[in-house]
């Protein structure tokens, strides 16, 4: 078990967290993951103007014609980054690649139902249903602990 201590200060000084640990293994990187999923940000556009958008508020990026589109609860932006590029920037969120052409939020999913050929239908809190192809499904039983 870790020792938490928190530390209120003053302006200027720099807020900080500090992870001290006699070894760097899986469960100290696990809570720098966590920590970090937090502050997540994709640069996209939206009427000709450039947005940091926060990777909780996503719901899911798909990649139509060489275009991609985040999509949040009531907007859409475009962005210039690949796929993969997306998902190297947002490792140790909860946004999952479900498909060749689409990342989903996990923490997003309302409710997830068998579909054919082995996929998964999940339907997102806003109503939109993305589904999960059948390569995607084992790793994402495994991220939801199912």
């Amino acid at each position: 078990m870790f020792k938490i201590s928190i530390k209120q200060i003053s302006p200027p000084q720099e807020e900080e967290i500090l992870v001290q640990c006699h070894e760097i293994n899986e469960e100290v990187l696990s809570v720098v993951e966590k920590l970090k999923s937090d502050e997540a940000m994709i640069l996209a556009s939206r009427d000709g103007e450039v947005f940091p958008v926060p990777a909780k508020e996503i719901y899911y990026i798909e990649s139509v014609d060489n275009k991609t589109f985040i999509y949040l609860k009531k907007s859409v932006f475009d962005t210039k980054l690949k796929l993969y590029e997306i998902e190297e920037q947002t490792r140790g969120t909860k946004l999952f690649r479900c498909s060749k052409s689409m990342i989903v939020n996990i923490a997003k999913i309302r409710s997830v139902s068998s579909s054919v050929n082995g996929r998964l239908e999940a339907k997102l809190q806003n109503g939109e249903v993305v589904v999960i192809s059948r390569q995607y499904v084992a790793a994402f039983k495994k991220k939801i602990g199912m």
